[in-house]
């Protein structure tokens, strides 16, 4: 452990701040080097990764390690098909898992890593793709390999100057700023990325419309000449505090909720005709929206219930109570 005199006292907060300001640094550095001596090296890596026929494999020994797992998950649930391997296990036959139609992607910082050699042989032996991400220009990792994506020196918000802090958080970053541009250009879409997260509230909001709503005889229905004392009953029968009002074609021409029953209240209101009431062009969606647009949307206009249709023809009915019953909203 430190003794005191190792470190200026400082506050939590002022630690905090600086360890915060050290690591914004870093990135800033790390954004400037992207238009300049970074800018090729980083196309090279995309279109290398784009066009292999295998899958990338992420490594990384220690806390570049730790980056290198979270990268690999980042980048199979966005559409590039990647693992992690561990430069220790390869060494003990993991190797196996590595293909000459495949890419290896390796992190580190000073590029000296030991336990990267056995990685870094193999993918030479077998003209197996490298690429280096590592802030040591002149290492092994960064001479060996293919593309050097050379990260810039900066310092660590360590105040030993000893634990990977910016360092960490700079890995990060480029590997983020490497998979969004690989998703960008593959043209992945949310559709895609449902594929990848089916379960959590993440894989709710991806689900589309038509898997929750209501349709056929639940759905709440009325022609547009009936009595308000009619649309009363169906809207009490149905039980979604709405009710859709079609025209002679079939079309929905208008809606019907508790509120606009509530703005009409008058001694005459059950014998008036439901379009003088009615709120008329409703808001609607389509079968494949998704969840989360449509959430967006009754958010948007403080509502609780819209209709589905086809060509303006009602085909269902999703009620906010859908979204929260699968944790979407």
């Amino acid at each position: 452990m430190p003794s005191q005199s190792d470190t200026t006292a400082m506050s939590p907060i002022q630690s905090a701040l600086s360890t915060i300001s050290k690591e914004m640094d870093g990135i800033a550095t790390l954004k400037n080097a992207l238009t300049g001596s970074l800018q090729q090296p980083f196309l090279d890596a995309v279109k290398t990764i784009n066009e292999a026929k295998g899958r990338l494999i992420v490594t990384g020994m220690g806390k570049s390690g730790h980056i290198a797992k979270k990268l690999a998950a980042t980048l199979a649930s966005t559409g590039t098909p990647a693992f992690f391997v561990h430069p220790g296990e390869a060494s003990h036959g993991d190797l196996g898992m590595i293909r000459a139609v495949d890419v290896v992607l390796a992190l580190s910082w000073s590029g000296e890593t030991s336990e990267l050699a056995n990685i870094i042989s193999f993918t030479r032996r077998f003209k197996v793709p490298l690429i280096a991400l590592t802030s040591g220009e002149q290492s092994t990792l960064a001479t060996q390999a293919d593309i050097a994506l050379c990260l810039p020196k900066a310092e660590e918000a360590c105040p030993l100057g000893l634990a990977p802090t910016t360092s960490t958080t700079m890995q990060l970053c480029l590997g983020d700023a490497l998979a969004v541009a690989l998703l960008e250009n593959r043209g992945f879409t949310a559709s895609d990325f449902k594929i990848y997260h089916p379960g959590g509230s993440l894989g709710a909001n991806l689900q589309y419309i038509r898997d929750l709503m209501h349709k056929d005889q639940a759905m709440p229905l009325a022609k547009s000449d009936s009595l308000m004392s009619e649309i009363i009953v169906t809207m009490s029968e149905k039980g979604f505090g709405c009710v859709g009002i079609l025209d002679t074609n079939g079309n929905l021409v208008g809606m019907v909720t508790d509120g606009d029953l509530r703005r009409s209240l008058a001694d005459d209101l059950l014998s008036r005709k439901v379009r003088d009431v009615m709120t008329q062009n409703p808001k609607t969606l389509t079968a494949d929206t998704l969840v989360a647009s449509a959430i967006e949307q009754m958010n948007a206009s403080s509502i609780t219930a819209l209709f589905v249709v086809d060509e303006k023809k009602p085909i269902g009915l999703l009620h906010m109570h859908d979204l929260l019953r699968i944790g979407a909203a």
